[in-house]
């Protein structure tokens, strides 16, 4: 459990892939113009992720030092194939959505470093938390990132709902802004860029208010022991 809840607090805040890192923003900055294209290639990624960690770890005893990049390349490049033919298969809106990008999860750089940092090295079970945790980090990133730029540049959350939930969600878009007031430039690569800093920006104000708020602590425990 220790584990478990360590992992979470490093992967999903406080080293988070995409606005602490800063890995696979390609990906990242090229999909996200909606919240639900966001949380598709999240899940999608942490898919991926949590397939390679986990079959990598596996057969690690079996991976010389010499071939492990080009034998993870291999398993990686397999399970990001399986899952665009299953996407193909079942979520074809999806899929048309994401486009490209799926097949470029293979060259991400997130995917193949947790690959080569941890899954050769640790146990199949601390692989695939890390995995899980590392892809949801990644997920929520990209979900509130596409959905300021959805907000900002369309005036709507959770457009295209259905493609990822069926179409039992056809009616769940919100209209938050009217069309009007919406900024066409949080479409483009550069507002996408804006923003993310402005979201890793807000994630360091909260870690630093959280520092400051432990340092008070400390600082006002340790008078009130010297006073009395």
């Amino acid at each position: 459990m220790k584990l478990n809840k360590s992992l979470s607090i490093i992967k999903v805040w406080r080293n988070n892939s995409a606005l602490v890192q800063f890995l696979g923003l390609c990906p990242v900055l090229a999909v996200t113009s909606t919240a639900i294209n966001g949380l598709s290639l999240g899940f999608a990624t942490t898919l991926v992720l949590v397939c390679t960690n986990t079959v990598i770890s596996f057969f690690r005893k079996f991976i010389s030092k010499d071939t492990r990049i080009p034998i993870c390349m291999m398993i990686i490049s397999s399970m990001v194939s399986c899952i665009e033919m299953l996407l193909h298969a079942w979520a074809f809106n999806l899929y048309n959505s994401l486009g490209i990008f799926i097949s470029l999860i293979v060259t991400n750089c997130i995917v193949l470093g947790r690959a080569d940092s941890v899954a050769i090295k640790n146990t199949p079970f601390f692989s695939f938390l890390d995995g899980l945790y590392t892809g949801i980090g990644a997920s929520i990133a990209m979900f509130f990132l596409g959905a300021v730029r959805e907000i900002l540049g369309n005036g709507t959350l959770f457009n295209g709902s259905e493609k990822l939930f069926g179409n039992w969600f056809s009616f769940f878009p919100i209209q938050v802004l009217d069309q009007h007031y919406t900024l066409l430039l949080s479409l483009f690569p550069s507002g996408g860029f804006i923003i993310l800093a402005l979201l890793s920006a807000c994630k360091h104000f909260l870690d630093n208010r959280k520092n400051d708020d432990k340092n008070s602590d400390v600082y006002n425990n340790c008078c009130k022991k010297y006073l009395h």
